[in-house]
């Protein structure tokens, strides 16, 4: 068992972006756009700004403005799926005998989008980017509670968007860009507290456990438990 605290979260998605708006959502939940539409990324450059793919955009609006007064930061960078469709039009060019694009390679793999952030903040911490298809979202804070030991505070942001058609009968994913923002700290914010129990066969639903985290965030729960029948195991966070 291991404690922690919020200092702050910001959580994006189309149509969503402030608190009460994903409070009110998840009590009465109507679709949402399957693309995130025009984002504004006014903190970033115009030339880099061009670099952003839809992932991009979707975890940039959901981290940028918790960072809008902290200069450097170290981040832990969470995706199950990855950049996927960037990283399928680049398979459908060598499938076509084309010249792969030196900028989209670099744009598709895992940690593209922390190295984007960092360069566009001049941030010079370190990162971690992480990828997870069983409990995707306690690894991601568990790496960032590790990094606790060396800092004061750390960043974490989760976020996928949805598969390509092409990949849909084969694994599931939430039909919406999304994405959320945590600032974990030592000294300062809200208790929480993550543990695990083993010998348990919880149910797994990958694509409830980011609706999990949003109902603890918004405090509609107070508790979000994450499992895999792979490791007879459970996660839960919890506020202290």
């Amino acid at each position: 068992m291991v404690g922690f605290k919020l200092q702050s979260w910001n959580a994006f998605a189309p149509g969503l972006e402030n608190h009460s708006a994903w409070r009110d959502w998840i009590q009465c939940p109507a679709e949402l756009p399957s693309g995130l539409g025009k984002t504004s990324l006014k903190q970033i450059p115009p030339m880099l700004r061009r670099r952003f793919t839809e992932l991009g955009r979707c975890a940039a609006g959901a981290a940028l403005p918790l960072l809008e007064n902290i200069d450097s930061i170290p981040g832990v960078f969470a995706s199950r799926h990855g950049d996927t469709p960037l990283t399928l039009s680049l398979l459908e060019g060598i499938a076509s005998d084309e010249p792969m694009s030196p900028t989209g390679f670099s744009l598709a793999v895992h940690n593209a989008l922390s190295g984007l952030l960092s360069i566009a903040r001049k941030d010079l911490s370190e990162v971690t980017a992480i990828a997870a298809t069983d409990n995707l979202i306690p690894n991601a804070i568990i790496e960032a509670v590790t990094q606790l030991q060396d800092s004061s505070r750390v960043l974490c942001v989760i976020y996928d968007v949805p598969l390509p058609e092409l990949y849909q009968p084969y694994c599931d994913s939430i039909p919406f860009p999304h994405a959320v923002a945590m600032i974990l700290s030592r000294e300062e914010g809200e208790d929480f507290i993550l543990q695990s129990e083993a010998d348990c066969i919880p149910g797994a639903d990958e694509n409830n456990d980011f609706m999990r985290l949003m109902r603890l965030l918004t405090g509609l729960d107070s508790c979000a438990r994450y499992g895999s029948a792979l490791t007879r195991s459970e996660w839960r966070i919890s506020r202290a």
